[in-house]
């Protein structure tokens, strides 16, 4: 059964442009709306997406995956349908009804999305789990989403549930990757008669619920945010038409299967997972890769050559600081600086070009980035795979001087704001009108409001119906007249880019009375090489401080750029000449600020900030709460006399 689309656009090469909708109060920007490139869909679903693939473009190459020895394997539109199939009837086999919960809790691997799709294509709903989730965490979503079965990557995760089972009547089925029970369970099904799938997917339309997946909690309990067949369709439907130079191929009639993306980001994350079924509807060729390590993904990268890549600002900024690290151990820290201050002119440059406001690049400067980029941009690039001209990076602000680096070293960066609520992007920056430092402008068929205290207010066809409701099995509402609260306090300019402050509940009222956002100087502080992470904190005191902790990789190369060894962070707290660093770093820093806003005291962590510490969400979020918990004497330490 295919779905109701069609893109209104004979795709020639250029990305479409749709100047939005302003509206003002009080003379200033309060909404902005886009309008939708692509009609809703009317009727099918997500897991119509491989059929159609199939018998469209049978041989187009839609993913590739790791073999043992490494080596990457093609899989065409027909062989993915087909797995999709072995698999779907596997599940009615095991006596799966429609609209039963399946959860998946693997690292980013080609099994996930082709269990996302074969669940689909039962007429199930699938429910993510993060594997690095603790066994609390993980019985709480099964418990919640009354999930009846379970698949796992690996034996551990599943055993380390045992204990907990008793909890968890709902859960009959548990099956491990690792030890083929997908293979067995697609043996299972050859019995099913492939017209059971047809007759499953029939009956789905864009409104019946796809996924639940639940928010990875700063603070408490996760909810379950409920997605629809339909959030995604309108999210992936119009992202594909206007980010066409990341997912259409230059011509009408040439195959898309040049373009490709490797996928790191965690499928358990509504960003990485929009991604993937993205890159399914264009066939764009999609791979997966599982280790985050440094090594790992250099090595994966530079196998799979990918065109493009979905990232993290975090990401972004190690690859900088990186590749700064290693040009200065080679006696070149000045060749590389002075190639980053022309990739961000140049870019800059770009972006006047395209808003009317300068002519571009001029010719010295077209000149100076001729000369770095072998020197410079095209190592950046190569470490990168070699291919990437795209990067599409969410997850928090990116920065001004970051985003045109990239984009002068030949690699645009598209940036995006969204919430799991919003099925990943509400805005995203467009390719024909970039504002750098900001995160563009709402997604076409979306609209953003900014309420009177700062709260970012969202509506559109990919913002999600309510929170699942564990008792009735169906929605919580989110909100009673069709506008989202975020969460997050932002503003838009005059020519309707949003720009994100940081988070309303985050926000510091000081003993002093002023209000201040965390999040710039957090961001700024945590892209200097030798910081992990910052928090800022101040709530109710007399001024504001930060806890502070090292990058050590950074850390150790500015200590043997110093001719000293490498010494554990425990030994670097007290370390003055590290300390006189990092304060001209916060110095710098506070220059985004007023004086009251700035930060007068930090103190050095002996640790870092991690998931695995409780201190980070695995969207590499802050937990406040947990870190104000745990550093609670240094936190007072700030504030002693």
């Amino acid at each position: 059964m295919s779905l109701a689309y069609a893109s209104g656009h004979d795709y020639d090469g250029a990305p479409v442009l749709v100047e939005p909708e302003i509206r003002r109060l009080d003379g200033e920007v309060r909404e902005v709306s886009v309008p939708p490139l692509v009609p809703p869909a009317t009727h099918g679903s997500l897991a119509d997406l491989p059929f159609d693939n199939a018998s469209e473009a049978p041989e187009d190459r839609v993913m590739s995956r790791r073999t043992e020895n490494g080596a990457w394997v093609h899989v065409t539109a027909a062989q993915f349908a087909a797995q999709v199939l072995a698999l779907a009837k596997g599940m009615i086999a095991e006596g799966l009804v429609q609209g039963d919960r399946i959860a998946i809790m693997a690292r980013t691997t080609y099994e996930w999305t082709l269990l996302d799709f074969a669940a689909w294509a039962a007429g199930l709903v699938t429910v993510p789990i993060y594997p690095t989730s603790s066994v609390f965490q993980a019985r709480w979503i099964l418990q919640d989403s009354g999930a009846v079965a379970l698949v796992t990557e690996e034996a551990g995760q599943a055993s380390a549930l045992g204990p907990e089972l008793n909890r968890l009547p709902d859960l009959r089925h548990m099956w491990i990757m690792e030890k083929g029970h997908l293979d067995r369970l697609a043996e299972l099904g050859a019995q099913v008669p492939d017209q059971e799938i047809a007759i499953r997917r029939g009956v789905l339309v864009p409104d019946t619920l796809a996924t639940v997946v639940y928010t990875s909690g700063t603070t408490g309990r996760p909810k379950g945010c409920v997605l629809t067949h339909g959030n995604f369709l309108a999210e992936i439907d119009n992202a594909i038409e206007l980010l066409s130079p990341v997912f259409k191929s230059k011509s009408k009639n040439q195959s898309t299967e040049d373009l490709a993306t490797l996928l790191f980001l965690p499928m358990s994350h509504v960003f990485g997972r929009m991604v993937a079924i993205a890159c399914v509807r264009a066939r764009v060729r999609l791979g997966h890769a599982p280790s985050l390590k440094s090594e790992d993904l250099v090595a994966d990268m530079g196998s799979f050559k990918p065109t493009f890549l979905v990232v993290i600002p975090y990401m972004l900024e190690k690859v900088f600081n990186s590749a700064r690290a290693k040009a200065e151990r080679g006696g070149r820290a000045t060749v590389f600086d002075r190639a980053a201050s022309v990739a961000r002119r140049y870019g800059e440059a770009l972006e006047q070009r395209k808003h009317g406001t300068g002519s571009g690049p001029s010719a010295a400067l077209k000149a100076a980035r001729s000369f770095y980029d072998p020197l410079v941009y095209r190592r950046i690039r190569k470490a990168m795979g070699g291919r990437v001209r795209h990067i599409i990076c969410g997850g928090s602000p990116l920065g001004r001087d970051l985003e045109a680096f990239y984009s002068g070293a030949g690699m645009e960066i598209y940036e995006g704001y969204g919430l799991t609520e919003s099925t990943a992007a509400a805005t995203v920056t467009p390719p024909l009108k970039p504002r750098l430092g900001t995160v563009g402008w709402p997604m076409p068929g979306t609209k953003v409001r900014i309420a009177a205290d700062g709260e970012i207010l969202l509506t559109g066809g990919q913002v999600f119906r309510g929170y699942w409701d564990p008792y009735g099995g169906g929605v919580i509402p989110a909100s009673a007249d069709g506008w989202f609260p975020t969460g997050d306090i932002g503003s838009l300019d005059d020519e309707g880019y949003l720009t994100i402050t940081g988070r309303k509940k985050e926000i510091i009222i000081t003993a002093g009375g002023k209000n201040m956002a965390p999040a710039p100087l957090e961001n700024w502080l945590r892209s200097h090489p030798l910081i992990s992470q910052c928090l800022v904190l101040g709530d109710r005191r007399p001024y504001i401080s930060a806890l502070i902790t090292l990058d050590m990789d950074g850390v150790n190369h500015w200590r043997q750029m110093n001719g000293k060894h490498p010494v554990p962070a425990e030994l670097l707290v007290n370390d003055e000449e590290l300390r006189s660093v990092l304060q001209r770093a916060v110095d710098e820093a506070n220059k985004l600020v007023s004086r009251p806003e700035s930060i007068r005291r930090f103190t050095i962590l002996p640790v870092d900030f991690t998931e695995q510490s409780g201190h980070l969400t695995p969207s590499m979020k802050l937990r406040r709460e947990a870190v104000m918990r745990d550093f609670a004497r240094e936190v007072e330490g700030l504030y002693e006399t």
